[in-house]
């Protein structure tokens, strides 16, 4: 038997591939940049921004990673993560409801005077 057919044939992508996502991936970026100059109330944009990065981090982790053809690695790097990140979310969170009332909110007002 030869060396060549004990090895597997993967599909690792074509330059025509590559250059599509590298295209959306410049495109969201774009996008991003536009929306710095529309005035969109705080939550919106920070739902936009969120969801057009988490867009382009798949995009990577797929193709240029190339974990789009591995599907068992792409699972055991992304679940990890998530829950990872899940975990932080559930730690730090009720935080951010106790530095709300931290926040400096000027002088105290003077006693009125009789």
């Amino acid at each position: 038997m030869s060396a060549h057919a004990d090895t597997q044939e993967h599909f690792a992508g074509s330059n025509k591939l590559f250059i599509s996502i590298w295209f959306w991936l410049l495109l969201l970026t774009g996008f991003e940049v536009f929306l710095g100059y529309v005035q969109l109330p705080v939550i919106y944009m920070l739902v936009i921004l969120m969801g057009a990065s988490i867009i382009k981090a798949a995009l990577i982790v797929a193709y240029f990673m190339h974990l789009r053809f591995e599907r068992l690695n792409l699972i055991l790097t992304i679940v990890p993560a998530l829950v990872i990140c899940i975990c932080l979310l559930l730690v730090f969170f009720p935080d951010s409801f106790r530095s709300k009332q931290l926040r400096y909110s000027g002088p105290p007002p003077a006693p009125e005077s009789r």
